[in-house]
């Protein structure tokens, strides 16, 4: 049997510079002969592209919106993310559960405690062995939006939306010290790429020793 593989998520408010980080941490994988699934929430399956254009274009009711993330999630883990970690490969995901604490929990203030019991009802014994959390002021995040298309309705909201979210990021990264690494989003490509480096050696690290 394979040994299980792992799971790595990458956060941050709209603007964080999470997708150039993502490219890079694909290519350094792939560089060292190891099989990657790369995907996204909300999305990763047909289903859940197709809740993600109604998550992110459509209006609705606060509890509903955290509901279809939680249904996407479900179908993502079972169709997805649970087969390629049990073939031993490693998963890259756009976000993950921490997004939903920080934009329905802290941007949208829903109760976090029913967001924690969707969690543990969807994914009670899954969390990512290591979460990127791209952290940047709200100025600079704004700014970094691509201006030449469409923004979605979360990417629309404004800087109180943005500022509670980014708080809750950080809340939960302060909550879950041995997972999450806080990364300074302001700093140069290649610093940061560098900080990626030293994290994904130790994580590869601790997969050799619990062999």
């Amino acid at each position: 049997m394979a040994q299980r593989g792992k799971f790595i998520s990458f956060e941050g408010i709209d603007g964080a510079g999470k997708s150039t980080h993502i490219a890079f941490v694909q290519q350094y994988l792939a560089s060292y002969d190891m099989q990657i699934v790369s995907t996204r929430e909300p999305g990763g399956t047909p289903l859940g592209e197709a809740l993600r254009q109604l998550l992110l274009h459509e209006k609705m009711h606060l509890e509903t919106e955290a509901l279809l993330m939680f249904a996407a999630r479900r179908e993502h883990i079972a169709q997805v993310i649970e087969p390629a970690l049990t073939r031993g490969e490693w998963v890259i995901s756009d976000r993950f559960t921490d997004a939903s604490f920080a934009y329905q929990g802290g941007g949208r203030h829903l109760d976090l405690t029913k967001l924690s019991a969707l969690e543990q009802w969807v994914h009670p014994h899954l969390q990512p062995d290591l979460t990127f959390l791209f952290d940047v002021p709200l100025a600079v995040a704004r700014a970094r939006l691509d201006a030449t298309r469409a923004l979605d309705k979360f990417e629309q909201e404004d800087a109180d939306f943005f500022a509670n979210t980014r708080a809750e990021y950080l809340r939960r990264a302060a909550e879950f010290p041995e997972r999450f690494r806080v990364i300074d989003s302001t700093q140069s490509i290649e610093t940061i790429q560098a900080q990626l480096q030293t994290h994904l050696r130790a994580l590869a690290a601790s997969t050799c020793q619990a062999e």
